[in-house]
């Protein structure tokens, strides 16, 4: 291993409430680096080197704290209390029913996302920077209190981002006292050539999956688990992300492009697998996700339509970048046949997912 250098922090801005949010910078020796805020655990930039050792900024976002105040698509964020959508916006748990806000209504039908009016990716997470092992990290803190955004109990959650030779980790834990649904991720928005030098429909890549969930008209989950073999949506083999885009599919026409929970082909309980590639032929950065969730949500940026100006100073159009989000399975709530996504009291909920990056 390298050596690996200090990470280090300044100020970030002021949040809406007036407190000064941080950024913190984790890099080392190979040119890999993570500016992260605690301001929703936004991951604002991510330095990786090309074929030629020369490095751009892959995640799209922002050189500065106010504009992530605004309507933007989740750029970078971490996701809670639960990710994606839920069908209705409300959910029965132990026979009462939560009634939690509609904050989306994709093609006029309403639902809850991503925590919220106000999720976690827009709360003010306690940070502390250090170093553990050789490797920098950065360990966020945030205690949801009862009720918040229509969830019971109060939960208590963990987030470590460390930098390794070659990754970014994020280890994801958490702990309630009632039972409560949890299910975790981060939302970064990549472009493998570089945030704002175009887009990423030449990106090739592979997803190990052999199955997923197509949605309904409000982009919620129909319960069907469906195979991707003979469809639009099969990334078992690799291929552009753009040579299907376009088909005439209801799942895609729904969603303007690809944006549907993959079904992983292995579980992650013995530790991370890899659950999908994506490499970009012209710079020759490729990254891989490896995860110990068993589903991941595949989205192309399709909601991305040129009223955000990045660090670039170019607007981000349709398909100018790729998430991938590892997660439970979208609407487990009001979907019987998905594995429940409830946190028992005294029990830990604990994920990991790497983003590990090189060349080719």
């Amino acid at each position: 291993m390298k050596h690996q250098s200090q990470p280090t922090v300044t100020d970030f801005g002021r949040t809406p409430e007036g407190h000064t949010a941080q950024l913190f910078t984790l890099r080392n020796a190979n040119g890999l680096e993570a500016r992260i805020t605690n301001y929703g655990g936004i991951i604002t930039h991510l330095m990786v080197s090309d074929r030629n050792g020369t490095p751009a900024d892959v995640v799209l976002g922002f050189d500065t704290l106010e504009p992530y105040f605004k309507n933007t698509p989740y750029l970078g964020a971490l996701i809670g209390r639960v990710g994606n959508r839920i069908s209705g916006g409300a959910f029965t748990l132990d026979g009462e029913t939560y009634e939690l806000v509609k904050n989306n209504d994709p093609h006029g039908v309403p639902c809850h996302i991503h925590g919220g009016t106000k999720g976690f990716n827009q709360k003010l997470w306690e940070a502390d920077l250090g170093v553990d092992d050789g490797l920098p990290i950065l360990r966020l803190r945030y205690l949801s209190p009862d009720g918040e955004e229509g969830y019971p109990g109060n939960l208590e959650c963990f987030v470590t981002y460390t930098l390794t030779d070659d990754a970014l980790s994020i280890d994801y834990l958490a702990t309630g006292d009632k039972r409560t649904p949890v299910s975790l991720t981060n939302h970064s928005y990549f472009n493998l050539r570089g945030e704002g030098n175009g887009n990423i429909l030449g990106h090739f890549a592979t997803i190990h999956a052999k199955h997923f969930h197509p949605v309904r008209p409000g982009m919620t989950p129909t319960g069907e688990t469906r195979p991707v073999a003979d469809t639009p949506f099969d990334f078992s083999a690799g291929k552009p992300i753009g040579r299907d885009i376009e088909k005439s599919d209801e799942q895609i026409l729904l969603a303007g492009g690809f944006d549907l929970n993959y079904v992983l082909a292995a579980s992650g309980s013995d530790g991370p697998i890899l659950a999908a590639m994506v490499r970009d032929p012209e710079s020759g950065r490729k990254m891989e996700t490896w995860t110990t969730e068993p589903g991941i949500q595949f989205y192309t940026g399709n909601s991305l339509d040129g009223t955000l100006t990045g660090k670039c100073g170019r607007p981000y159009k349709k398909w100018d970048g790729f998430c991938l989000e590892t997660q439970r399975f979208p609407d487990s709530l009001n979907r019987p046949e998905f594995p429940s996504i409830i946190l028992e009291p005294g029990k830990t909920y604990q994920t990991t997912t790497i983003y590990r990056f090189g060349v080719e």
